[in-house]
């Protein structure tokens, strides 16, 4: 039996279906099985079905060498060593990304909040999510799960 609670809070159940990772039209696709034999467990719920890596779990939180952060899906540069930073959350930290490197699109899952969630442009990978409160020169902060990047150094 459908109770009111249930009845209202359905469209926003609807809403909270991952959208990018899972959808087509990206310049490079996979099948789930593709994509499940060539990530790891965490890696696939990350990129793929839009999970959080645990806060702290990612090495590249606090790797400040100069190079850049690519794409575990496709390899697409997404960021600068440059643009890095300590924001102080547990997970990557940018106030930019390269041009052209990435999408995004509006984030409901939470009740009172809209975030703005980023993904790859190239394969549509789920990377993390973009907040007004970084440095200058952006004013941004670009959350990102190390999971879903790879370094590569200058």
């Amino acid at each position: 039996m459908m109770d009111r609670r249930t009845l209202l809070l359905a469209p926003l159940a609807l809403a909270a279906l991952p959208a990018c990772a899972g959808g087509g039209g990206f310049e490079i696709t996979r099948s789930e099985a593709e994509w499940r034999a060539m990530l790891s467990d965490l890696e696939y719920a990350v990129m793929r079905e839009e999970a959080t890596e645990p806060p702290g779990s990612s090495p590249l939180d606090k790797h400040f060498e100069p190079g850049t952060y690519h794409c575990r899906g496709c390899d697409l540069p997404l960021f600068s060593g440059a643009d890095k930073y300590d924001g102080g959350t547990g997970w990557p930290s940018f106030h930019t990304a390269l041009a052209g490197a990435i999408g995004t699109r509006e984030d409901r899952r939470f009740i009172f909040q809209v975030r703005t969630e980023c993904h790859c442009r190239r394969c549509g990978s789920h990377l993390g999510h973009i907040f007004d409160d970084g440095p200058p020169p952006t004013g941004k902060r670009h959350c990102i799960n190390g999971a879903s990047l790879v370094f590569r150094p200058a």
